[in-house]
């Protein structure tokens, strides 16, 4: 589905959209000691970027399930926490960019005490899943129209994994936790207001500051604006 068919899309799949979202977990708080085993960023600044993001909400959620459910022998219970959406400046790429949307969403494996455990079936395991999940997120953007041409150029949409997993992963074509997620006000917004004190996993997440707090440190040395976040609408309640 191309970029101009987003709009007829969310207004077609309104019902189905809100059936996705009452089972997403969208309105509700993580239980305490949920991890965030993943967390993905969502931007779009061609077409309408509020149609495209709402309408891939529930297309996201569910590849984000599936792909947990099939890499867990015996999945725990998973929950999808969403951000606001967020008017970001462009950062990087050609001139004369408009204005992006941006977002994230994070799975939180549901529960108390829950081990990371290793994904099933796969001998590269959180490595070898975040691969795969990778694969499932670029089909989303082709599905949308996104095409790569250069690099930090206009897209239709635009789905990042953030991490994937308790570990870093460094495999050809992926480096979780992204790399410069520390360095994109875009990207920690959103996710300081799912969880100020969210930390990217990774054998120094306990020394890295909370994602809030990078925020904070990192918008007085930017040259953009700060990320604005925006209300809640019809298909994107937060």
């Amino acid at each position: 589905m191309a970029v101009d068919g987003a709009a007829a899309m969310a207004a077609d799949g309104a019902a189905d959209r809100a059936a996705a979202m009452a089972a997403d977990g969208a309105a509700a708080d993580a239980p305490d000691g949920a991890k965030p085993a993943v967390a993905i960023a969502l931007g779009a600044n061609l077409g309408e970027p509020a149609a495209t993001l709402i309408a891939v909400r529930p297309l996201l959620a569910s590849t984000c399930r599936s792909w947990w459910q099939a890499n867990q022998a015996a999945a725990p219970a998973c929950q999808l926490r969403w951000s606001p959406l967020f008017r970001t400046a462009p950062v990087g790429g050609p001139a004369g960019q408009p204005p992006y949307l941006n977002a994230a969403v994070v799975l939180m494996l549901a529960g108390p005490g829950l081990g990371w455990g290793e994904p099933a079936g796969r001998a590269g395991g959180w490595g070898e899943a975040a691969a795969a999940l990778l694969e499932r997120l670029q089909a989303l953007e082709r599905q949308f129209g996104r095409l790569r041409r250069e690099r930090w150029g206009p897209r239709s949409l635009d789905l990042d994994l953030l991490w994937c997993g308790p570990d870093p992963v460094e495999r050809p074509g992926l480096s979780l936790p992204h790399p410069r997620l520390q360095e994109r006000s875009f990207v920690l917004a959103p996710l300081a207001a799912i969880d100020p004190g969210l930390r990217p996993p990774g054998p120094t997440a306990e020394q890295a500051p909370p994602v809030a707090e990078r925020l904070q440190a990192l918008l007085p040395q930017l040259d953009e604006p700060a990320p604005e976040r925006l209300g809640g609408r019809g298909g994107w309640p937060e």
